[in-house]
Order: structure tokens, then sequence, then C-alpha cells
């Protein structure tokens, strides 16, 4: 295993790591009647949805999963 490979692979480790730590943090979505008796509070207040804590996993969700993605094309590319 060459050099680049290996802090490639290091990379993806860590990357899939957090990757699982980050989706765990995240919330569930509601389900049954909390849901439906909530739902229209959920519209009300969605233009804060950008603030909240969830939002931000979601985003950082994201670019890990890109990071992740990214590492793995260039490691198979390697």
């Amino acid at each position: 295993m060459t050099t680049p490979q290996l802090v490639i692979s290091i990379i993806i480790a860590i990357a899939a790591v957090f990757l699982i730590c980050v989706v765990l943090l995240q919330s569930g979505k509601n389900s049954g009647v909390n849901s439906a008796i909530s739902g229209g509070a959920d519209t009300f207040l969605s233009e804060n949805q950008g603030n909240t804590w969830d939002h931000r996993l979601a985003k950082i969700t994201r670019v890990v999963a890109g990071v992740f993605l990214v590492a793995v094309l260039v490691l198979n590319l390697v």
C-alpha cells in the first residue's frame, strides 16, 4: 500500500466513523398522533428551521458524506 492510499484510507475511516456519529445524533422524524397534532406548528415555525441543531447536523451529514464519497472515488482511482 502506497502512502497516498494509506492517507486516503485513514480519511475514509475517520469520515465513516464521524458520519455514523452524526447520523445517530440526529433526531428521528415524528410519527403517529403526535406528528398529526403538531403538524400545523411545524409549517408555521419552519422559517426558523435553519437555526436548529438538527438542521446543522443535516448540513454536516451532507458535507461528511460528500467527503467520504470523494475519498472513496479517489482511492479507487489511485
